[in-house]
């Protein structure tokens, strides 16, 4: 934490952190590495998630490589306010599919002074951007953008290509569903359905 001295009070600095990119990518792996690393050094954390994520487990956040830490889950971004009291860090796990007051209620725990780290994808399977994403990279102070590897052609994938038929823009999946691809494969894999 960075930490500022006004007379005799001490100020902490809080900021906002966003780690996105495509599924498959370690978004989530990330996130988990940066909040055990914030416990070790011995600061009060707290992750929250959306209801909805119930993939692996309903409360932990779990990564694909079967990472785990505890976390809350909440019905909407405004809960994490009413929550995230005498923290240092919190974290937020699939961001995009919270509500679009996430960009605020992320600003007011930052200017609390509290580090905000945000995992989530940063596109939907149509490869347009996805939720609250776009508004919350442009607020934070670091940006982390991980890429996975298309299945296609090896090289780096920022596209979640959806397999699975439908268009609900929700659709709660694995590598059944999904699959990274690069931009060439993602368009010409989007033509050909």
């Amino acid at each position: 934490m960075f930490l500022e001295r006004k007379g005799d009070k001490v100020n902490r600095r809080g900021w906002i952190e966003v780690v996105c990119g495509s599924m498959f990518s370690g978004k989530t792996e990330e996130l988990i590495r940066r909040m055990k690393r914030a416990e070790f050094a011995k600061q009060k954390v707290e992750i929250f998630k959306p209801v909805i994520d119930t993939r692996y487990d309903d409360e932990a956040v779990v990564s694909h490589n079967d990472n785990t830490i505890r976390s809350t889950p909440v019905p909407s971004s405004s809960n994490i306010l009413l929550l995230a009291t005498d923290v240092d860090v919190v974290g937020i796990d699939e961001a995009q599919f919270f509500d679009d007051q996430l960009p605020h209620v992320c600003r007011q725990l930052a200017n609390g002074g509290i580090r905000v780290i945000i995992a989530g994808l940063d596109m939907d399977y149509k490869g347009e951007p996805f939720g609250p994403i776009p508004a919350l990279m442009a607020q934070a102070e670091f940006v982390t953008k991980v890429h996975a590897i298309c299945l296609h052609c090896g090289n780096l994938a920022s596209h979640s290509y959806r397999k699975a038929e439908g268009d609900n823009l929700v659709l709660l999946g694995e590598t059944d569903e999904y699959e990274p691809l690069c931009r060439t494969c993602f368009n010409w894999a989007t033509t050909k359905k």
